[in-house]
């Protein structure tokens, strides 16, 4: 399963499990791509169902995820779905309601979707859910506050699931990617170092899933960057994260 998948990341990750044999259970909400996607895959010899669901329905999210797991148990979810966004030009503050938004469709409804298929998995005592963050999470962006935030708690809830669950039979992998040339990942102001592209990044999220990984950060300069926020005195850190904020238009 993967949800996202009309967007950049989802559609390179649905290209990357696409082979005969393979069962993909694709989510998106721009139908036109969705299916474009779905074809694609289905010409690489895949069997392909899709869903088209808006995420921020949270009742309605975690009820189709229940259903297609009871129609075909699931045996990996990778929950990739999500919103990037940065405050406006002129604002100090991010929009209340932006800030709502990337709460919902970042950190609720993907750890509610886990949490639901956790539960349906642990009694099979089989499974794996990846849940897709962002390096983001590791720092008190001024410009992104609503983005930062909302990966940070999604972070934190997919260590304390996987704890929960570590001794059950399932894996809760969560990867925290720097930046990735998608339409979302360009909404990102100034600079992009370390780009990368969607098929690389699709391909380190499935290794970290594959081999049962807690947690991936990459490339690997953007774990550098997170010991260095670490470490760094609360001083020099709120310094350097202002400095680095693009000034307002």
């Amino acid at each position: 399963m993967i949800t996202g998948a009309s967007g950049g990341l989802g559609a390179a990750l649905a290209s990357h499990y696409a082979a005969p044999g393979r069962s993909l259970l694709l989510w998106g909400r721009d139908h036109d791509r969705l299916e474009r996607v779905a074809a694609a895959c289905r010409a690489a010899g895949a069997t392909v169902a899709v869903r088209r669901l808006d995420l921020s329905d949270i009742a309605a999210a975690v009820a189709a995820v229940e259903a297609d797991d009871a129609a075909a148990a699931i045996g990996v979810a990778l929950l990739v779905a999500g919103a990037g966004d940065v405050r406006a030009p002129g604002d100090i503050v991010e929009d209340a309601a932006q800030i709502a938004h990337l709460g919902l469709v970042n950190f609720v409804a993907p750890s509610a979707m886990a949490a639901a298929l956790a539960r349906r998995m642990v009694q099979r005592r089989t499974g794996t859910i990846v849940l897709v963050g962002s390096a983001a999470a590791f720092h008190a962006l001024p410009f992104a506050a609503g983005y930062a935030g909302s990966k940070a708690g999604l972070l934190r809830f997919a260590d304390a699931l996987r704890l929960s669950v570590i001794d059950r039979g399932v894996r809760v992998t969560v990867v925290s990617p720097g930046f990735i040339d998608t339409a979302a990942g360009r909404k990102s102001p100034g600079p992009r170092p370390f780009l990368l592209q969607p098929a690389d990044a699709a391909a380190r999220i499935a290794r970290a899933a594959e081999r049962g990984r807690a947690h991936s950060i990459f490339p690997w300069p953007f774990a550098v960057l997170c010991w260095i926020d670490r470490l760094l005195p609360a001083m020099a850190r709120d310094r350097l994260l202002r400095a680095l904020t693009p000034p307002q238009d």
